[in-house]
C-alpha cells in the first residue's frame, strides 16, 4: 500500500503537536483537518505551565493576557483574591490563534496540513491505514495518529473507554472599556452548586470566556449554573459572540491507546486532568509521545509513555475530584490558607507533578479534610 509514512487525523494541539515531532524526524506526514485554520473552538484557552513547558523552543503562544491574579468564589458568595507576584499563573490564547500558530510549526518542520477534509472512516490491515474522506477520496498511511476528539472516528475505532464524561457551556463576550479593564490580568473560578462542577471568567484582550461545567446528566441545573453565573457578574447584558458546549471525556484506566498501527492522542484519547479538566498540556505531551513513537517505528512507546508521564497526573486528579465533590466548601476554606494557595500556583505553574503536589504533606492534610 502506497501513501503516506503518518497521516494524522484533526489540526488540534495534539494532531498538529504530533505532526511537527514526527515530521522534524523525517517522517512523510499529512494532518487531515475537517474546518479550515483559524477556526473558533470551545476552549478556556488557559495555558498552565506544563503547557509552556511543552512549546518551549518551538512555538510562542499568542498570549492575549497573562494572570497573576485569581478570585475565588463559592456559588457566587464567599469571595476572596490573591495575587502572585513572582510571575503570571496562566497565559491566555484564544484557540483559533493557538492552533494556527501551531499549524505553522507543523508545516515549518516538514508536515503537509490539508484542510476541509473530514475524515469520515477508518480502516487497517497488514499493508497500512486507509482513510477514507466525506468526498469519498481514499488516503493511506503506514500509521495513524487520531487526534479528531472523543466523538471522532478515532476513537471509536481503537475502542476508546471513559470513566469520567462532563458538560462544559460556553460563551465569548465581547467586552470594551471599563469592563474590559476590570478583567485585564485576573481570573475568577466560582466553585459550583452542582457537585463536581465549577465555573470560570478568563480575560483574553477584548474578549471574555464564561463558562461553565459539570458532570453529565444535568444539562437544564447545568444551564441554569451559567446563567445564574453570568447574570451574578452583570455580564448578562453582553450579546455572546459565541454559545456553545460539548462533552470533556476522562478515560478509563484500562482504556486502549491504539489498535495496531492507529494511535490515538489528546480527546481523542481521553486524556485530561479530571479535577480541572484542564485538556491542552495533555493534547500537548500525548501528541509528542505519539509522534515520537511513530517516527521511532515503536508505536507501544507511546503507551509506555502515557503511563509513565501522563497516567498518575490523571489519577491524582480522580482523587482530588472525588473530595472536591464531596466537601466544595471546605475545598474553598483550604484555598484561602497559604498551604492551599501554594497548591494552586504549583499546579498553574507546572513546578511540581500533579500527583506529587497531592503527596506534599500539607496537601495530604488538606484533602483528608475533604473526606
Amino acid at each position: 500500500m502506497t501513501g503516506w509514512d503518518l497521516a494524522v487525523v484533526g489540526g488540534g494541539p495534539a494532531g498538529l503537536t504530533a505532526a511537527r515531532v514526527a515530521a522534524a524526524a523525517g517522517v512523510r506526514t499529512v494532518v487531515l483537518e475537517k474546518a479550515a485554520h483559524p477556526r473558533y473552538k470551545t476552549c478556556g484557552g488557559g495555558l498552565i505551565g506544563t503547557s509552556l513547558t511543552a512549546l518551549a523552543g518551538q512555538v510562542e503562544p499568542p498570549a492575549d493576557d497573562l494572570i497573576d491574579r485569581v478570585t475565588f468564589t463559592r456559588d457566587g458568595g464567599r469571595r476572596f483574591s490573591r495575587r502572585h507576584r513572582a510571575g503570571p499563573l496562566l497565559t491566555m490564547v484564544r484557540r483559533e490563534a493557538f492552533d494556527e500558530r501551531l499549524r505553522v510549526a507543523a508545516v515549518g518542520a516538514g508536515a503537509q496540513v490539508r484542510q476541509r477534509c473530514p475524515v469520515r472512516a477508518v480502516e487497517q490491515d497488514h499493508r497500512g491505514v486507509r482513510l477514507r474522506l466525506a468526498d469519498g477520496e481514499i488516503v493511506t498511511a503506514a500509521a495513524v495518529i487520531g487526534a479528531d476528539g472523543s466523538a471522532g472516528v478515532s476513537a471509536r475505532h481503537v475502542g476508546v473507554r471513559y470513566r469520567q464524561v462532563d458538560l462544559g457551556l460556553e460563551l465569548e463576550l465581547p467586552v470594551a472599556g471599563a469592563v474590559r479593564d476590570r478583567w485585564r490580568g485576573q481570573v475568577l473560578l466560582d466553585w459550583g452548586p452542582i457537585p463536581g462542577s465549577y465555573a470560570w471568567v478568563f480575560p483574553k484582550d477584548d474578549r471574555l470566556t464564561v463558562g461553565v461545567i459539570a458532570a453529565r446528566g444535568g444539562a437544564e441545573r447545568t444551564r441554569a449554573y451559567l446563567r445564574d453565573f453570568v447574570a451574578g457578574l452583570g455580564l448578562d447584558q453582553i450579546r455572546p459572540a459565541y454559545d456553545s458546549g460539548h462533552l470533556t471525556r476522562c478515560r478509563a484506566d484500562d482504556s486502549p491507546l491504539r489498535r495496531d498501527r492507529v494511535l490515538v492522542a489528546g480527546d481523542a484519547a481521553g486524556l485530561l486532568e479530571p479535577w480541572s479538566r484542564e485538556g491542552i498540556s495533555y493534547a500537548l505531551r500525548s501528541g509528542a509521545l505519539a509522534g515520537a513513537a511513530v517516527a521511532a517505528g515503536d508505536p507501544a512507546a507511546y503507551e509506555r509513555g502515557v503511563q509513565a508521564e501522563l497516567t498518575p497526573s490523571m489519577q491524582a486528579g480522580f482523587r482530588l475530584l472525588a473530595a472536591f465533590s464531596r466537601r466544595p466548601g471546605v475545598f474553598h476554606a483550604l484555598l484561602a490558607t497559604p498551604p492551599g494557595w501554594r497548591f494552586f500556583t504549583r499546579f498553574c505553574q507546572g513546578n511540581a507533578s500533579f500527583e506529587q503536589t497531592l503527596a506534599r504533606p500539607p496537601v495530604r492534610a488538606a484533602l483528608a479534610l475533604l473526606r
